[in-house]
């Protein structure tokens, strides 16, 4: 884990020194290197660490014929919609966004598009996808659903369960509570007792679910966390009150390290979110835009999983990465590749 602080630390120094080449740095750009800003939303995050370092090695960043500049939009709208800004004036040649906001996120992306500069959207959506010159990322209805599933037939599908949401607005959170309310009408047993966000955060999740297991003694058989970090805090929650994470199944997604963990302990249950598929994904999408039909796409993520994630020329407007149910057989081999990024 002191890889991973250091390496989040690392980002975020390169976020701020990344504003500062935007502003300055453009008249001393070499015309024939591609240069391409990713605005994602934080890199305070372990998903969103993950997404920048398989964005960082790119095979075509690594070696430099691309420029890559990852920006923190540290979990705000308007600083995002200001990158986006000092992108296009500073004539950036592709955007890669990930959003903090469906519904905000449709402004700047319709600025790059007037400027005439693309953007390729991954991971999180904005509301208007038809703004995006094309994007990559999971089905989040489908992760909605997955997690309830997981969750309601552990508790033999009947009992209260409760849902600790992510943060209001974003489309992880719109469309896995989609997902999750779907389910829940395949379900008549369950009951829904609490409901609230905690914004992606594992220690609001953590608050937030000791107060419910105050509230509530004895009676949540289940807890869904629409994303691992909460999934985790609830969990902390749940052995704090003494109580058996083997007996009160928790679900989360994203596949962060201490998720997959706690999965190899028994003690919560997680599906992996491809972050080096989205992130590669998306600059060979973004390169396949700047360069033209002939581009070749340099990442591994193509072709794989069945055809299910097919280059197809780059002509898509839509790439969807298959989720990984996290396993007791499949999660040695993912620490194991953790422990390489």
């Amino acid at each position: 884990m002191a890889r991973y602080t250091l390496t989040r630390r690392t980002l975020a120094a390169l976020a701020g020194a990344g504003l500062a080449a935007l502003a300055v740095g453009a008249a001393h750009a070499d015309a024939a290197k591609p240069r391409i800003a990713a605005v994602v939303q934080s890199l305070d995050t372990e998903f969103n660490v993950l997404w920048a370092n398989a964005a960082n090695s790119h095979p075509l960043v690594k070696d430099g014929t691309v420029t890559l500049t990852v920006l923190d939009g540290r979990m705000d709208a308007l600083t995002q919609s200001n990158q986006f800004d000092t992108a296009i004036s500073e004539k950036y040649d592709a955007i890669i966004f990930v959003p903090v906001d469906i519904n905000a996120g449709n402004d700047p992306v319709e600025r790059a598009k007037a400027a005439g500069v693309p953007v390729i959207g991954s991971n999180t959506l904005i509301s208007n996808t038809d703004l995006y010159n094309a994007y990559i990322s999971s089905n989040d209805v489908e992760a909605g659903k997955i997690l309830a599933k997981s969750v309601f037939d552990k508790m033999g599908g009947k009992g209260n369960v409760v849902i600790v949401e992510g943060m209001i607005g974003q489309s992880a959170q719109v469309q896995r509570l989609e997902g999750i309310e779907a389910t829940l009408k395949d379900y008549p047993d369950i009951k829904v007792l609490e409901q609230k966000t905690a914004n992606w955060s594992r220690a609001e999740a953590l608050s937030l679910v000791e107060n419910w297991l105050t509230a509530h003694p004895d009676e949540i058989q289940g807890i869904i966390g629409e994303n691992d970090e909460m999934a985790i805090g609830a969990l902390e929650a749940v052995k704090a009150h003494g109580l058996d994470p083997k007996k009160i199944p928790v679900a989360g997604v994203d596949g962060v390290t201490d998720a997959l963990l706690a999965v190899q302990r028994g003690e919560m249950m997680s599906t992996l979110q491809d972050a080096d598929a989205q992130a590669q994904g998306a600059i060979d999408l973004a390169l396949g835009v700047v360069r033209g039909a002939d581009y070749k796409p340099q990442a591994k993520v193509w072709d794989v999983n069945g055809g299910q994630l097919a280059w197809d020329g780059g002509k898509q407007q839509q790439y969807s990465v298959p989720w990984v149910p996290v396993t007791g057989e499949n999660v040695e081999a993912l620490l194991a590749m953790r422990k390489t990024q």
